[in-house]
């Protein structure tokens, strides 16, 4: 083989490489660092371990409050739990949950219609919007309830959201939220 087909190949080979790597920003979000980043409550860890960390060191409860993170219990199909940043409180027994890596593995879902399904209203049962069935569905989650942060929440604008690649999965008025992908 030639010199120069050679270099050829190996332009083409690193220049295909360069393409597939994420730019410095992007991040594949998981719950829990999703929710520690917005909530600004310090807890690490898998969230299921979320609700035993809050112990003593932040309040825990069964009402919602704007801010607050709604801790989720693990099931067999979500082994890990799951967190969510409570973004508005729309009734008694609904509200908008901001939250990362639910409808689409690694992306951030704002807006995201939650309702409590609990016989006694106490939010340890919900359902959760879920973009791909472009609604609440059928499945029931277990939660533990409301961690509270202590001082206010940060609040999404360090994400700059209209700069990220936008999904539109439903509008808020249609019970749905809106999906942004990945950071690109």
């Amino acid at each position: 083989m030639k010199f120069g087909n050679l270099a050829a190949r190996f332009a083409l080979v690193a220049v295909c490489a360069l393409m597939t790597v994420a730019p410095a920003q992007a991040r594949f979000w998981q719950c829990a660092p999703y929710a520690r980043e917005v909530s600004g409550i310090q807890i690490f860890g898998n969230a299921n371990t979320w609700w035993s960390q809050a112990a003593g060191k932040y309040e825990r409860g069964n009402t919602p409050k704007v801010g607050a993170v709604l801790s989720f219990r693990s099931t067999g199909h979500m082994r890990l739990g799951h967190v969510a940043t409570v973004a508005a409180i729309v009734s008694d027994r609904e509200l908008l949950l901001n939250h990362a890596n639910w409808s689409r593995r690694g992306g951030i879902e704002y807006t995201a219609r939650v309702v409590d399904v609990s016989a006694a209203g106490d939010w340890s049962q919900v359902k959760v919007w879920y973009g791909p069935q472009g609604g609440l569905g059928t499945s029931t989650y277990p939660t533990n309830g409301f961690i509270y942060g202590n001082g206010a929440p940060k609040g999404d604008d360090q994400f700059d959201e209209p700069k990220l690649p936008q999904l539109q999965m439903a509008s808020a008025t249609a019970g749905g939220g809106r999906m942004i992908g990945v950071r690109d």
